[in-house]
């Protein structure tokens, strides 16, 4: 193009930690508009990259490069550009760092392939051997089937198939390239809801049919039913059209919930987590951006995907951890939530029993409306909560559970029941150390003991991953047999729980005794009754329903209560009020739950023990608000790290020298961070604290250009930190 003013120029966001879109100037035969998904140059290489909008920049028309293809893909809604937008600089990340968590999947950009499939013809060969008629069978059994199917189904080689083709005894037959998901039915099976639960159900349709921006905590105790009563927002979304996500935390191992969500609308959901295969996330984006999905239930990540018409959103155990992504792009699934409800003018749900702070204060002051289930369903009772004092009540040497504990155990096993022990700790034990000499054994690529898992023979980091196999002798000293498992974990627990009853059925809930496959089987089976003891770390806490459980036992409740953080009360309440809410959810099992500590005097465990939540919620939030902490003052966090401490220390230096002076906003450190070394990088922390209405992010904008890493060293930002290693 030689008229320069003719030439048209849109800016182009991809998806890499650049500092802003690029512009290119769109070729005469090519149409784009914002959103429209493109392929464009890059360098030496052609990359994919989003229509932003028209160019800005005046870069010299000979030095803009001409986008090179149009995706045959939607364009990408405005709201889903203004999320990743606002997402980008709230978090301080760059916009298309952001956009990477959109475009994961850059096989849906193009149509699928359609799919030719095979059946039998009117015609047969003049010779049919016992090969070609074990094919004719099954393509008359079974119909059309791509060859490689019919080749399996029917036994024989490929070959077979491929000559029956060619000689038109088979023919061919395009089906599309994808099977479109099934249509959740909102009228498919009409929930039975309590008065209460019908009366919170009615509200969340409303809003829903309102359709414009409504944050709502649905705040219920466990076994309240709060599962049954979201599901009435997404049917009054169905009703209308329009679309739900549900967002939950531990997404592949939802089985209980993928079975009820079935019963109540006729089919199961489409998902999206990090166990699904490639050609499952490619047919799900496209189907997603095509708007042929009308409720999808996935992991934090599916606030990204490319949707429309949304309707609701739901964060099941809004409370939860694993909302928080702390890699990569650092943000909280369940605030991104509230954010992407806003500009899709949608009703958000957050769901839990035990609220996080943040929310509890939101509903408690009239930010969001809150929604109060206080029984449960049915006649199911909520459990009993006993403290057993372990400095007076001791358990026999060599053994970390008392005797009223394995008492109770034995009980609900002779009544026919389930029984579940809880330890937050994985593996056999948490660190090893040799009794002649003294060595511990330590990851050598991080600042953390060797966890021992003794079922699989292995020393691992729980940090980086590193294994090794556990040693016949001291590493240091060379002595044999001198080895201690010091601590316990899981796998010692069930040791000891199988001493006192071998006969009985025990399973191990913890995410690495053999992947998710396994867990989910696991959970299945327990569910289905063949298991009698659970021992189990917080994956036991993610909502399951587990019907015969009568009795949970926490090993070591004091487990999160020293370490420190911010969090900790508030964080140990949550996990063991739903840990000891697994027990006695059906109508004819009563729950009992007893804590074993050193300080039962605690004021979690006393409002364990008293089922006064709100109260230690008033303390707590008393105490905050004191101190100017979260939700009463922001925190930000900037994680300095290296492979050389000196290099690393060196630019953390450099950066004390530059902070800015800015009222409201207090800078503390830097410090090495609490584990000081992960993957043979030197961490380095500066913890920022701030008034709540203070410009965090332009006071950290302005402090970070004054320093860029070089070498080694990377830098990140954390706003709102949950972890504080």
């Amino acid at each position: 193009m030689t008229d320069s003013a003719a030439m048209h120029t849109v800016s182009v966001l991809i998806p890499l930690a650049l500092p802003g879109p690029y512009d290119y100037s769109v070729p005469p035969h090519m149409s784009v508009a914002p959103g429209a998904i493109v392929r464009v140059p890059l360098g030496p290489r052609e990359i994919y990259g989003v229509v932003w909008g028209d160019a800005e920049g005046a870069a010299p028309p000979h030095k803009i490069k001409p986008i090179s293809a149009l995706c045959d893909v939607p364009a990408l809604a405005e709201e889903l550009r203004q999320f990743v937008d606002w997402v980008a600089n709230y978090v301080m990340s760059p916009p298309g760092a952001v956009l990477r968590q959109v475009m994961r999947v850059p096989a849906a950009f193009a149509p699928p392939k359609p799919l030719v499939v095979y059946a039998a013809s009117a015609t047969r060969p003049e010779k049919i051997t016992p090969a070609r008629q074990k094919v004719f069978d099954a393509s008359a059994a079974r119909g059309a089937m791509t060859s490689a199917e019919l080749a399996r189904v029917a036994g024989v080689s490929g070959s077979v198939v491929k000559t029956l083709i060619k000689n038109g005894h088979l023919t061919a037959h395009e089906l599309p390239g994808d099977i479109t998901f099934d249509t959740p039915d909102a009228a498919h099976h009409q929930t039975s809801l309590s008065a209460e639960q019908g009366e919170v159900a009615s509200a969340l349709r409303a809003a829903v049919q309102a359709g414009d921006f409504s944050p709502h905590l649905l705040d219920g105790v466990t076994g309240a039913g709060k599962t049954e009563v979201y599901f009435e927002a997404i049917a009054q979304a169905l009703e209308m059209g329009k679309k739900a996500l549900v967002l939950l935390p531990e997404i592949s191992l939802t089985t209980q919930f993928l079975d009820r969500f079935e019963a109540r609308f006729g089919c199961a959901p489409a998902l999206w987590h990090s166990g699904l295969s490639q050609a499952e996330r490619r047919r799900t984006w496209r189907e997603l951006a095509e708007n042929r999905i009308s409720v999808l239930v996935g992991a934090r990540s599916a606030l990204f995907l490319p949707w429309r018409d949304l309707g609701v959103i739901i964060v099941d155990e809004e409370h939860d951890g694993g909302f928080k992504q702390e890699d990569g792009v650092i943000y909280n699934a369940r605030d991104m939530a509230v954010v992407r409800a806003q500009l899709a003018a949608c009703a958000v749900v957050l769901s839990t029993a035990t609220p996080s702070l943040e929310t509890y204060v939101n509903a408690r002051d009239g930010r969001y409306q809150a929604h109060r289930l206080t029984a449960r369903h049915g006649a199911a009772q909520l459990p009993e909560i006993e403290l057993v004092d372990m400095r007076t009540h001791q358990p026999p040497r060599g053994a970390w559970l008392v005797p009223q504990m394995v008492a109770r155990v034995g009980a609900a096993i002779e009544r026919g029941e389930q029984a579940l022990l809880f330890l937050n700790r994985r593996g056999y034990a948490p660190l090893t150390l040799c009794r002649a000499c003294g060595h511990r054994y330590a990851c050598p690529d991080c600042d953390a003991w060797m966890v021992e898992h003794r079922f699989r023979k292995q020393l691992q980091c729980h940090h980086c991953g590193h294994v090794e196999a556990v040693p016949d002798s001291c590493q240091s000293c060379g002595e044999t047999d001198k080895l201690a498992a010091c601590g316990p974990g899981v796998e010692r627990i069930t040791e000891e729980i199988i001493g006192h009853f071998p006969d009985a059925r025990t399973v191990i809930l913890s995410s690495d005794m053999g992947g998710v496959a396994a867990m989910r089987d696991a959970i299945e089976r327990i569910s289905a009754g063949e298991a009698e003891i659970i021992v189990g770390t917080q994956i036991v806490a993610k909502g399951h329903h587990f019907p015969q459980l009568s009795f949970v036992g926490v090993v070591d409740a004091d487990l999160g209560l020293g370490n420190g953080d911010l969090r900790a009360a508030e964080r140990t309440y949550q996990l063991l009020s739903q840990v000891a809410g697994r027990s006695g959810r059906s109508v004819d099992v009563a729950g009992f739950a007893m804590l074993q500590s050193h300080m039962p005097e605690h004021p979690v465990l006393q409002a364990l023990a008293s089922g006064d939540r709100d109260g230690f919620f008033e303390r707590e939030i008393m105490a905050r608000e004191m101190a100017k902490m979260p939700p009463f003052g922001r925190l930000a966090a900037l994680i300095v790290s290296a492979t050389s401490p000196d290099e690393g220390m060196a630019f953390v230096r450099q950066l004390a020298t530059k902070i800015p002076a800015l009222k409201g906003v207090q800078v503390l450190g830097p410090a090495p961070a609490p584990i000081a070394r992960i993957r043979n990088r030197y961490r380095y922390r500066f913890l920022l604290k701030a008034d709540r209405h203070a410009p965090l992010q332009g006071f950290i904008g302005d402090w970070l250009r004054h320093a860029k890493p070089r070498g080694s060293v990377r830098l990140s930002v954390d706003i709102d930190p949950y972890n504080f290693l």
